[in-house]
């Protein structure tokens, strides 16, 4: 089988051109969840000036000294907060050549009491650099607009399968859990390992990556092959995470991807952005017509799902970070999913 080079593009600003223009969006929408997992969105309503003020602040934030940048280093926050310098990031066991910065919901700390499940060590204040005051705003800014993107293109996939628009909107609501990455590839390691992030599949339910116009990003095919994804001027790469497979038994598509260094000393900036539920949300499996055709979970024993997000989230930041988890989380790398659920079986939300 033989791949365009680009993947499939939805114009989520269809919804509101008339039924017609409607019934071919969720066309569209079901074809590259199902089939794919990822597609190019345009007609998201997010504006190039809002584009630029996160950008502009991203890559002021990269230019600052690195005493600045340190000082926010995410091995201060048991939250997984703040800045990873190049190389401390792991996926698949490797290491990841990027630094970049984690944002969440800027809510208070939430240290787990007695018999409290620990993924609420999640739950924290960010960390910001004290010489760049406007990357606060220009973050949680971008955090609040692409929820309500993100929010928006969930009601159109559910409804493009079958399924009620609003069927997951109490797991999110204003407790949602969002995750924002500012991510910088500085270019080749200089060793032969290409590995900007190692193959993985997300697990919330839906990213939006803006990636800049260097590429590197590939998504597995049905080949078994990682194939490149072109950038497209003022578009999301949007895939769909675990929760959503683990949903639909299958049916929507979690896929794998990676990014491959750029070469040389080439630089490559992306902000990917994670629409994740409540971290105490259990995820009720959906109702929708296609599900008697859906093939079941993909199947990983190293990789167990969890009913409760919370635990998959606390599971893959143990794995990735293991400087912030030796320092803060030393008791639970012994047992590393933490409390409550059971693998692999979603469990009632609603």
């Amino acid at each position: 089988m033989t791949y365009t080079s680009q993947l499939p593009i939805v114009d989520l600003a269809a919804a509101d051109r008339g039924p017609q223009a409607r019934r071919l969006l969720h066309a569209q929408l079901h074809s590259a969840a199902h089939d794919v997992g990822f597609f190019q969105l345009i007609g998201h309503g997010v504006s190039e000036a809002e584009t630029q003020a996160l950008t502009s602040a991203m890559r002021a934030f990269f230019a600052l000294p690195e005493a600045d940048r340190l000082a926010i280093d995410n091995i201060n926050s048991p939250h997984f907060r703040g800045y990873t310098r190049t190389g401390d990031e792991r996926t698949g066991g490797a290491r990841d050549w990027r630094d970049q910065l984690d944002i969440g919901a800027e809510r208070p700390a939430h240290v787990p009491g007695p018999g409290e499940p620990p993924y609420w060590w999640l739950q924290g204040p960010n960390q910001w650099p004290a010489a760049l005051p406007e990357l606060r705003l220009a973050a949680l800014n971008w955090v609040e607009r692409l929820s309500g993107v993100a929010e928006r293109l969930l009601h159109e996939l559910l409804v493009s399968i079958g399924a009620p628009a609003d069927f997951y909107d109490d797991i999110f609501g204003a407790h949602a859990h969002p995750h924002l990455k500012l991510v910088r590839y500085p270019g080749s390691a200089g060793d032969g390992a290409d590995q900007g992030v190692g193959a993985h599949k997300d697990y919330g339910f839906l990213t939006l990556l803006l990636q800049d116009h260097v590429g590197g990003l590939q998504v597995e095919r049905e080949d078994g092959a990682f194939h490149d994804v072109p950038p497209l001027p003022g578009a999301f790469v949007v895939n769909l995470g675990e929760l959503l497979e683990v949903a639909t038994n299958g049916y929507l598509r979690a896929t794998n991807h990676r990014v491959v260094s750029p070469p040389g000393a080439t630089e490559r900036y992306s902000v990917p952005f994670f629409y994740n539920p409540r971290l105490d949300a259990r995820i009720e499996p959906l109702a929708f017509p296609y599900a008697g055709t859906a093939p079941g979970v993909t199947a990983d024993p190293a990789n167990p799902l969890f009913a409760e997000y919370g635990r998959n989230e606390l599971k893959g930041k143990l794995r990735a970070h293991p400087l912030v988890a030796a320092r803060h989380h030393a008791d639970l790398l012994l047992n590393p999913e933490g409390q409550g659920g059971r693998p692999g079986q979603p469990a009632m939300s609603r």
